[in-house]
């Protein structure tokens, strides 16, 4: 049976008198004398459907409890009191499956919705929020296609740690020991050798042991890389591509705006140059120390007075994995963090890539690493290297900064933190 998508009347494409199929689940319900008023909801919006007595299918909308499957025929009727303006006047109501008692009520805890999250992605803030990320995550991508980059896929298996050794979740790779990828960095360094510009979304793992409102064990990871680009063309490409997504959201996606309090015009003042800070200048305003890393108090901090995202450039070069160049100064690395406006957090690391052979084992060998694992690594250096820049953003965390979200589990359909891997 042709049906007729709800946002298709509630947009006006459907005229008043006019007779329509809609098909969904019941979002809501109630009756009332004879009329069983059916607010019914499909993945484009939510309908009140008015079914009198006598309309086929009256016994069954009275008798249908929320998240029961159905489609309704009828007439489209222009009515203020109803959601979205319209109400269907029913003239046939069909059940596809009679729904058990729906398990989630109004004021349910954090933990119990997240056990139930399977059922909970069907509320309107979840369903928007996967409707924001799949535009978010659109136009990184068009970005990229305009920028000429490839995209490419990297392996999520791996002998090779990104990050550090004390984050990696290891497993047992037919008798040997593997693990999950911290980063497709490392490949993508040998893909630029072939394609000089590539990018990749992919999932990253990070066994870190936080229970903090941004971070996440399992994270879709947007990862760049270029050749012959140095660390301030890094930092201009992260710049136009955060504005290009955030004006773009702004422009075409109001409606999911909305729903999150935002305003468009908080996005669409995210346009270069964003303010760039030295990691010297940015403890001095925290009262930091020296070698101190910042914590989510003081990015709050460096960013709650901002409206666009703010670089934190050249931390000391020992705060620093063993890719990251170093600055002819010899004490830091040329590498940029950058932060989310109003104290949402680091989105952005990157940095300049140690392209020389020498200066690379010797800083791998002073960190310890087997080098045996890494000789393909090494490779990319011996044949052929060149200066080369990249970049990580955390998806989540770019959708949780966007919406204005409290906490980057509400920015993920199943989030993985420490002691949730259900459902």
């Amino acid at each position: 049976m042709q049906h007729t998508p709800i946002n298709g009347i509630l947009t006006g494409h459907v005229e008043e008198g006019e007779a329509v199929t809609i098909r969904g689940w019941i979002y809501r319900t109630r009756s009332s004398g004879g009329v069983a008023f059916v607010v019914v909801r499909d993945s484009t919006g939510v309908m009140q459907c008015a079914v009198k007595k006598g309309a086929k299918g009256f016994d069954d909308a009275v008798k249908a409890l929320i998240e029961s499957s159905i489609t309704v025929t009828g007439t489209v009727k222009k009515d203020g009191r109803a959601p979205g303006g319209y109400e269907l006047q029913a003239t046939d109501f069909r059940v596809t499956h009679f729904s058990e008692t729906f398990p989630i009520t109004k004021d349910q805890s954090t933990e119990f919705l997240l056990d139930v999250r399977h059922l909970w992605l069907r509320s309107q803030h979840l369903t928007n929020m996967l409707k924001a990320r799949h535009f978010i995550v659109k136009y990184l991508r068009e970005f990229f296609d305009e920028q000429g980059f490839w995209e490419i896929s990297p392996p999520i298996i791996t002998k090779s740690g990104c990050e550090g050794g004390s984050t990696l979740f290891s497993l047992d790779y037919f008798g040997e020991k593997a693990y999950l990828t911290q980063s497709g960095q490392l490949y993508n360094e040998a893909f630029i050798t072939a394609l000089e510009k590539v990018f990749i979304l992919a999932p990253s793992f990070r066994a870190e042991k936080s229970r903090t409102v941004k971070h996440l064990t399992e994270y879709w990871h947007l990862e760049e890389e270029a050749a012959y680009f140095d660390n301030e063309d890094n930092i201009r490409l992260q710049e136009e591509m955060i504005s290009y997504a955030a004006q773009t959201f702004a422009r075409k996606n109001t409606d999911l705006l909305v729903h999150f309090n935002r305003k468009p015009e908080e996005l669409l003042v995210v346009e270069p140059p964003f303010e760039r800070m030295s990691y010297e200048e940015a403890i001095k305003k925290c009262g930091l120390k020296y070698g101190d890393d910042f914590g989510a108090p003081d990015e709050v901090t460096l960013t709650k007075e901002l409206d666009k995202p703010l670089f934190v450039k050249n931390f000391p070069k020992e705060m620093k994995p063993f890719y990251m160049a170093i600055a002819p100064d010899g004490k830091h690395a040329l590498n940029s963090d950058l932060l989310a406006p109003r104290g949402h957090g680091e989105i952005i690391g990157g940095s300049q890539r140690e392209w020389e052979y020498d200066k690379l084992v010797s800083r791998m060998k002073a960190e310890g690493l087997n080098m045996k694992d890494y000789e393909w690594y090494l490779d990319l250096r011996r044949y052929g290297s060149v200066p080369h820049s990249g970049f990580g953003l955390g998806v989540e965390r770019l959708v949780k900064w966007m919406l204005n979200l409290e906490h980057i589990r509400d920015a993920v359909a199943f989030p993985r933190v420490i002691n949730r891997a259900y459902p």
